[in-house]
């Protein structure tokens, strides 16, 4: 759904949202080799990065500019001031009548509790209804994931359900709350589906 997704941008009143490029190799790795150790169960803390040359990052950065063309996922680096913050990213569900979505996030231990998530949540929902054309946006967060519950709360996400045995995780099928956002619960317009033609 966006035609030059390799040089789509989001602006905040902070961050830049936008996909990674080779030349985000410093940042990117700087940003992961600066995470502090796990803070909680669903935090990865300092992840190894032994095998993540700059060669290995811009094969990455091409793969997810195909995944891009092809409408199956848009992965967006998060920078301040050219630092690597974390991603966000949308996975396409379902298109034609569904405009259906799902949307992940991760900031940088580093970087926690100075509102960064919350404010690239927000800004890259609205793109999703708006640039991305979804209708339907939603989170799959563990049941005793309260700050990624809060921050979906904080960004006007609905609580809908929860889903048994949902996602394999740690050798076993695990229970997922849903939330869910829609054009209407960011005071936004509802619109019809883009014509599809097949």
């Amino acid at each position: 759904m966006i035609e030059n997704f390799e040089s789509f941008t989001i602006e905040t009143k902070r961050l830049i949202l936008r996909p990674q490029q080779p030349k985000d190799y410093e940042s990117w790795l700087a940003g992961f080799s600066g995470r502090l150790p796990s803070q909680h169960h669903y935090d990865d803390g300092f992840v190894n990065l032994d095998h993540c040359d700059r060669s290995w990052f811009e094969a990455l950065c091409q793969r997810h500019q195909e995944e891009a063309v092809n409408d199956q996922f848009y992965i967006l680096g998060i920078f301040q001031a050219g630092q690597h913050l974390g991603n966000i990213d949308f996975s396409t569900f379902r298109r034609g009548i569904y405009q259906w979505a799902v949307l992940g996030y991760e900031i940088h231990n580093q970087y926690w509790r100075q509102g960064f998530a919350q404010e690239a949540v927000r800004a890259a929902l609205i793109a999703g209804f708006e640039a991305f054309q979804y209708h339907r946006i939603e989170a799959a967060i563990n049941l005793d994931n309260h700050a990624s519950i809060g921050l979906a709360e904080k960004v006007g996400m609905k609580k809908e359900c929860v889903r048994r045995g949902f996602i394999y995780e740690n050798d076993q099928w695990v229970d997922h709350l849903i939330y869910v956002a829609l054009p209407s619960d960011l005071g936004l317009i509802e619109q019809p589906p883009p014509i599809v033609r097949g």
